[in-house]
C-alpha cells in the first residue's frame, strides 16, 4: 500500500484529509503581507518573496523523503510535467509581486487569487482531469465575488486608484501559474507520487530558478536581523509548512477545488490587516468576506 493512501483504519472524512490542510495553508499565506511589510525599508518587494521561496524550497526537497529519487521514477511525460511546474512554482513570485507593486496588493490580490480557480477548472476540463461540478462552479463565483467586494471594498465606495492594465496581465499570469502547479502537483499526487516528494521537487526547483533574482537584486537585506526573520518567516511558515499541507490535501481534493478553497487567504489577510496594522474595513468588504465566507462552506461540507 502507498504511503499516501489510507487504509481502512486510517480514512477519515474528507474535511480532515482534503479541505482541512489547504484552509490551514490558506490561513498561512495570509500572512504574508504582513510579514513582508515587516522586511527592512528598500528591500525589493519580489526579493522579498523570492528568497522565502529559495529558502522554502530547499527546506521542502531536502526533508522530503524520496524527492531525490522522484524524477527517476517518474515516466517521461511525468518528467516533463515536473519541469513545468517547477517553471511555474518559479513565475509565481515573479509576476505577482510586480503586480502588487503597480496595481496595489487589493487589486493584484483579487485578480491572481480569483482568477486562479477559474484557470484552474478550465484547465481540468481540457486536460479531461475533471469536470467541473455544479456545485464548484456557484461555490467559485460565490467565492469570487466575495474575493472582490473584500478587497476592492474601498475602490468601489469611490476611494479606490486607477488600475494599472500591465499590473492586470501580470496578476493574472500569477493566478495562471498557481492553477498550473497546483493541478501538475495534484495530478501526479494522484498517480501515486508521494506528496511530499512532489511538492520537494516543484518548490525545490523553483527555488533555484529564482535564486539568481535574490542575488541580482541584491541580497544586503538578508544579512540584517529583521530581514533574516522576514525570510525566515516566510520559508519556514508560508512555504515549507504550508505546501506541505497543500500537498497533502491534493491526495483527496481536486485541484480545481483546492484554489478556490484558497481564497481564504485575503480574508485572513484583511482580518489580520485589522487587528495588527490597524486597518478599517468598510461594509461591503464585511460583506465580501461572509460571501467567501459561504462559498468556501459549500466546498467543504459534505456531498
Amino acid at each position: 500500500m502507498r504511503p499516501d493512501t489510507p487504509g481502512p483504519r486510517t480514512a477519515r472524512p474528507r474535511l480532515l484529509t482534503g479541505a482541512a490542510p489547504i484552509l490551514v495553508s490558506a490561513v498561512l499565506w495570509g500572512t504574508t503581507g504582513t510579514a513582508g511589510s515587516l522586511a527592512p525599508a528598500g528591500a525589493p518587494a519580489a526579493a522579498v518573496g523570492c528568497a522565502g521561496l529559495v529558502l522554502g524550497g530547499l527546506l521542502l526537497f531536502l526533508t522530503a523523503p524520496g524527492a531525490r529519487r522522484l524524477p527517476a521514477a517518474c515516466t517521461r511525460r511525468e518528467r516533463r510535467l515536473l519541469v513545468l511546474g517547477a517553471l511555474a512554482v518559479a513565475a509565481y513570485p515573479t509576476t505577482f509581486y510586480p503586480a502588487v507593486a503597480s496595481t496595489g496588493v487589493a487589486v493584484a490580490t483579487v485578480i491572481a487569487l480569483g482568477s486562479a480557480p477559474v484557470f484552474a477548472g478550465l484547465l481540468a476540463l481540457a486536460s479531461g482531469q475533471a469536470r467541473p461540478t455544479a456545485r464548484w462552479t456557484v461555490a467559485t463565483l460565490a467565492a469570487v465575488l466575495g474575493c472582490a467586494l473584500l478587497v476592492l471594498g474601498p475602490a468601489l465606495t469611490g476611494h479606490g486608484t486607477p488600475v494599472e492594465p500591465a499590473g492586470v496581465l501580470l496578476a493574472a499570469g500569477a493566478g495562471l501559474s498557481y492553477a498550473v502547479y497546483s493541478l501538475i502537483g495534484g495530478g501526479l499526487i494522484s498517480r501515486g507520487h508521494a506528496s511530499d516528494a512532489v511538492m520537494g521537487v516543484l518548490f525545490g526547483g523553483g527555488g533555484l530558478l529564482v535564486l539568481p533574482l535574490v542575488l541580482g537584486a541584491g541580497a544586503g537585506w538578508l544579512a540584517t536581523g529583521r530581514g533574516a526573520a522576514v525570510a525566515g518567516y516566510l520559508a519556514l511558515f508560508t512555504v515549507f509548512l504550508a505546501y506541505r499541507l497543500f500537498g497533502r490535501g491534493l491526495r483527496r481534493t481536486p485541484a480545481s477545488v483546492a484554489t478556490t478553497l484558497t481564497l481564504a487567504e485575503p480574508a485572513v489577510a484583511a482580518v489580520l490587516g485589522v487587528a495588527v496594522l490597524g486597518e478599517r474595513l468598510g461594509a461591503a468588504s464585511w460583506a465580501g468576506l461572509a460571501v467567501l465566507a459561504t462559498g468556501l462552506v459549500l466546498l467543504t461540507l459534505p456531498a
